[in-house]
């Protein structure tokens, strides 16, 4: 198969392909790294590929014999390294299969190779020092997002049509608003985290995709969903598969509006723009769409302060154990200055305050709760601004200490966090992009908890509606294609 074929498809489309006989798996596999090698150099999306020994059978699931990457983080595969972007993790190979990757490989899917990451998932832009800067696909000198950075910039780019995430602050859905794609992150619980972790960030952190369609996520998410022996979470299995729910109508939902952030951040013109069109658009569809003001529970100051004493103190854990894992120093030489500062600052965390912040994280769940008695679903921008140029994050980063960098993080995707925190649904949509520049916008919706079909079905519908999905920007020799 061509690259020029083999971009047009998606992961259902690939597999079926598989399926009838009319492309065998390692002809996609063939096509992936072609396209990886014209593409990665200039985006820099793909840390690591290697030979692959997979034999999936045809047409055994929707998904059989599809190419696909894992993010550098989070998911272990045997025999492969999961560096999480790090100076400190350099050289850390797994030893077996997480219960994840062990599904990825009952779904048929090719997994040959793994995806950039900031230092540690620590940001909402994709920059290490170990593995410099993923730049997004649409504009090279913009962010491609993260902390799924790499993901995202891969399967814009088209190297694969899907790829893992994970999501503990926004991860999916700011790389899906930045690179023009589909992003969900699943409810807690759906997708186990085992067999290493019950949790990972206490509950905040999920796995997902990113991909140019609908299906396909619900596809994937079909195959990996469902808990481990042990596992803290549960949450209740879907009564239909994801797949089908794409192409079920939605019903007139009820759907409340956040324009402007918690925080304090004004949402900028352009993403207001298209914030009103959308709002347009659901209403043309029958959806019955207000403004509303939705409360936190607790005021944005404490809210910053609990998270910020949650992620720091699991990354000083997670510092703690690598250092003495690798027998490496804990300093400037393994550790770029925001993740030491988060150290730091993690180990200056109490218990008294560690359980103090768990309590503000069962506050926000109750607060966002209540909102969905009275609503179907949540409407706000992903993002308030454009994807920014590369280097912005890094601005003064320097002289932060761990709370005033997760105060910077949160001020810059001031809506996504907050559903981390309720383990709630919630998905970016590219439903359109910005008429002066041409860069994608995405909007997220959120739904209650276990609520993933609802999203689904609405996610289809827009999908239908909408000029934008589906379009998907291929950096080749320099010059741009939208299939």
């Amino acid at each position: 198969m061509r690259v020029t074929e083999y971009v047009n498809f998606d992961a259902v489309g690939l597999a079926e392909l598989v399926a009838k006989g009319e492309v065998t798996p390692a002809e996609l596999e063939a096509a992936a790294r072609e396209a990886a090698q014209a593409v990665n150099p200039r985006i820099n999306a793909i840390v690591e590929t290697w030979p692959t020994d997979d034999e999936p059978d045809p047409g055994s699931t929707p998904l059989a014999g599809v190419p696909f990457l894992i993010k550098d983080i989070g998911v272990s595969m045997a025999g492969r390294r999961m560096e999480l972007g790090s100076r400190l993790a350099v050289g850390n190979v797994a030893g077996a299969d997480s219960s994840l990757m062990r599904r990825f490989r009952r779904a048929g899917l090719v997994t040959f190779g793994r995806t950039a990451t900031p230092e540690m998932a620590y940001s909402v832009t994709t920059e290490p020092v170990l593995y410099g800067a993923t730049r997004n696909p649409w504009s090279l000198e913009r962010s491609a997002g993260g902390s799924s950075g790499g993901a995202g910039a891969a399967v814009a780019a088209g190297v694969v049509p899907i790829a893992h995430g994970t999501d503990a602050a926004g991860s999916l859905r700011v790389p899906a608003a930045y690179n023009g794609l589909f992003g969900l992150k699943p409810t807690r619980g759906r997708v186990s985290m085992g067999p290493d972790f019950d949790e990972l960030f206490n509950g905040l952190a999920v796995h997902g995709s990113v991909s140019r369609t609908v299906r396909d996520s619900a596809a994937l998410l079909d195959q990996i969903r469902g808990p481990e022996p042990g596992d803290p979470y549960f949450a209740q299995q879907p009564s239909r598969p994801y797949a089908e729910e794409v192409t079920r109508h939605p019903g007139s939902l009820r759907i409340g509006v956040l324009t402007q952030a918690w925080g304090g951040r004004r949402t900028t013109t352009p993403v207001a723009d298209a914030l009103s069109r959308t709002v347009r658009l659901l209403e043309s569809l029958g959806h019955r769409v207000v403004e509303v003001e939705v409360d936190l529970g607790v005021d944005w100051e404490e809210y910053v302060l609990a998270n910020a004493r949650l992620w720091t103190a699991n990354i000083a854990a997670s510092v703690d154990q690598l250092a003495a894992a690798f027998d490496r120093p804990v300093d400037s030489s393994t550790l770029e200055p925001v993740t030491l500062a988060g150290y730091r600052y993690g180990q200056r965390v109490s218990g008294a305050r560690f359980v103090t912040a768990l309590a503000i994280r069962n506050r926000v769940a109750r607060s966002l709760a209540r909102y969905f008695d009275a609503h179907d679903m949540l409407l706000t921008p992903t993002l308030p601004e454009l994807p920014v140029p590369l280097g912005t994050y890094a601005e003064g980063a320097e002289a932060l200490d761990g709370l005033g960098w997760i105060d910077r993080v949160f001020d810059r995707s001031p809506f996504t966090v907050a559903f981390n925190v309720a383990g709630t649904p919630a998905m970016s949509v590219p439903v359109t992009a910005d008429a002066e520049t041409g860069l994608p916008i995405g909007m997220q919706f959120a739904a209650g908890y276990g609520l993933e079909g609802s999203l689904f079905r609405l996610a289809g519908q827009l999908e239908q509606a909408s000029p934008w999905s589906g379009r998907t920007p291929t950096v080749w020799a320099g010059n741009r294609t939208d299939h």
